[in-house]
């Protein structure tokens, strides 16, 4: 009896299934989801792939900004020669007017290719000779091309690149023409060296003697507010000032003496260069950043030279309009800036996250204060630039300008855009990611913990403390990762509250305060923005775009691996502590 009863309920299950097999082969494939599916599929995968084609076309054309290029010399003809570095050739469409000027046989060629020609661009360089940098040669304007192995590649301080021939140099009185490598290298080696230490008097020494003489005057200026100017208290200042500016002013002009001989010195060593067209220019070998005959080089020199340049954009200064030289500024201002704000949103968004979850009453006016924070995250950044420029550095500023810092109005100190006022203005900006993460793992914690930390009669702030925030931390680290992301490369408020152009000085230094919060800095987002819209030639700045996004992506990336990397030691702290 038994076994009738299975074998029918086996029966009977088997035909259910059948019947549920027949009835999902004969149901629409929309009711199934199967179209939807591979809409979400496919939309993921465009996505990905999207990214992965930007950060390809990013780390690219960063990678290969800094290699070594032949130089190409070119006779036209019309006669003209250029010398260059082939930098891109493209297709285009050549104008009437080009074309009733060219060979038959070229336009023949041009027209069977449905009216489009070839033509390339080459780096000419040579600024002070041509007025122009870069320029355009079609297929069609060239009679010939060769490499010669006499032609050299040099960077300079001023002027940017020159491509040419070294026709002699000027040492110790002595010309030298036709100059080997190595005479080249011992005289540039003495160059050098002559600049540094011209730079180390006026940067460092005499530096340090204006900042004291200006010390001075504020020290007068200081006593003058505090006891009135005809005061004995701001006379005897003043005499005392005197003294000391009168000692530093000749410890100024003493300075100068030097740093004007070893410029003199410097200058003294020439070097006489000759462009392929035979104009030549005469200027000192201090100039010389870098040189090299780019067609006579082998891997391994390409290799020195490639990291020599990485070397340099990554340890320098800009130069050249910013279109040459190093970002090591930026990269300082952008790591500084990004700490400090990060330092500044933790505690107010997780402050606010907790009274919100944890503190206030449920209610109308709580959901309401949420809907403003949300909506928050939707205003566009270049509002929190007006408001952090009229908020924090014109009234706050302005304020503590004219409590700490009377002497040294009208030019204000805190009252301007500088780096403490950007770092909040960030701040304000990336605060709702922080709270909205933040609300979101307090409420993640297992509300048995609660109970339980409660029932062993802990108080609702030890329980908070001890046993809700250390298990919603990696949550609250999450937001903190998104808001460093946002904040990293946020560039429209910054412009407004800080960001310049050029500041050498670095926010931190080794005189006193060391950390100096007030000061102008640099940045790497506005310096892309710089490089590729400011710059006197587009072309001249492409390549420095895309080695500085690299940079920038780079230095996100490592910031983010580095709270990653905290927020998954949190994790597995955390790991099986529920119940």
């Amino acid at each position: 009896m038994v076994d009738m009863v299975s074998g029918e309920m086996n029966m009977n299950s088997k035909v259910s299934g059948v019947s549920a097999i027949n009835r999902h082969k004969g149901s629409d494939l929309a009711a199934r989801g199967e179209p939807m599916v591979w809409a979400m599929g496919g939309s993921l995968a465009f996505g990905l792939m999207m990214i992965l084609g930007f950060l390809a076309l990013i780390f690219w054309n960063g990678l290969t900004a800094f290699w070594p290029k032949p130089i190409e010399v070119v006779t036209m003809t019309d006669g003209r020669v250029i010398a260059g570095e082939p930098v891109r050739t493209e297709s285009y469409k050549p104008t009437s007017a080009d074309l009733a000027s060219i060979p038959a046989e070229a336009r023949a060629k041009i027209e069977a290719n449905a009216g489009m020609s070839e033509r390339t661009l080459y780096r000419i360089g040579n600024f002070d000779f041509y007025s122009n940098d870069f320029e355009w040669l079609p297929f069609f304007t060239v009679k010939s091309s060769a490499h010669p192995k006499d032609l050299m590649l040099v960077e300079r301080s001023e002027w940017g690149v020159f491509i040419g021939k070294v026709e002699s140099i000027l040492v110790d009185g002595k010309t030298v023409s036709n100059p080997s490598l190595a005479q080249l290298d011992a005289a540039d080696e003495q160059a050098r060296d002559l600049r540094r230490q011209r730079q180390t008097i006026e940067r460092d020494k005499v530096g340090a003697v204006n900042s004291a003489i200006n010390a001075e005057r504020l020290k007068v200026r200081k006593a003058e507010l505090a006891y009135g100017e005809g005061s004995p208290e701001a006379k005897a200042a003043a005499d005392a000032a005197a003294v000391e500016t009168t000692r530093l002013t000749g410890d100024f002009d003493r300075l100068s003496a030097e740093a004007l001989a070893m410029r003199a010195k410097e200058e003294a060593i020439r070097v006489k260069v000759a462009e392929i067209g035979g104009q030549e220019k005469d200027f000192p070998l201090a100039n010389f950043v870098r040189y090299y005959a780019a067609n006579d080089v082998s891997l391994f020199q390409k290799i020195g030279i490639y990291l020599s340049r990485w070397w340099e954009f990554l340890s320098t200064e800009p130069r050249e309009a910013n279109t040459e030289g190093g970002v090591w500024p930026a990269i300082f201002g952008t790591l500084v800036m990004t700490v400090v704000m990060s330092v500044l949103v933790a505690p107010f968004g997780v402050v606010g996250a907790l009274y919100l979850r944890e503190y206030a009453k449920q209610g109308t006016l709580v959901s309401l204060v949420r809907i403003c924070v949300n909506n928050l995250a939707g205003v566009p950044s270049i509002v929190y630039g007006v408001f952090g420029l009229g908020f924090f550095a014109y009234v706050l500023g302005g304020s503590i300008d004219r409590t700490f810092f009377p002497e040294y109005l009208p030019n204000p100190t805190f009252g301007t855009g500088g780096l403490l006022w950007a770092s909040l203005t960030l701040a304000l900006l990336t605060v709702p990611v922080v709270i909205v993460s933040t609300e979101e793992a307090l409420a993640a914690v297992p509300r048995s913990m609660r109970e339980g930390s409660l029932a062993c009669g802990a108080s609702k702030w030890q329980t908070i403390k001890w046993i809700v925030l250390p298990r919603a931390m990696p949550g609250i680290m999450t937001g903190l990762i998104l808001a460093m992301a946002r904040g990293a490369g946020e560039v429209a408020p910054l412009m407004i509250v800080g960001v310049v152009k050029l500041a050498p000085q670095l926010p931190v230094d080794g005189v006193f305060p060391f950390i100096h919060l007030e000061r102008s800095f640099m940045h790497l987002g506005f310096h892309i923005y710089d490089v590729g819209f400011q710059s006197r030639n587009s072309e001249a700045g492409r390549s420095m775009v895309f080695v500085t996004a690299l940079v920038l992506l780079v230095l996100v990336l490592a910031l983010n691996t580095v709270s990653i990397n905290v927020r998954n030691r949190l994790k597995r702290k955390f790991a099986g502590d529920k119940f």
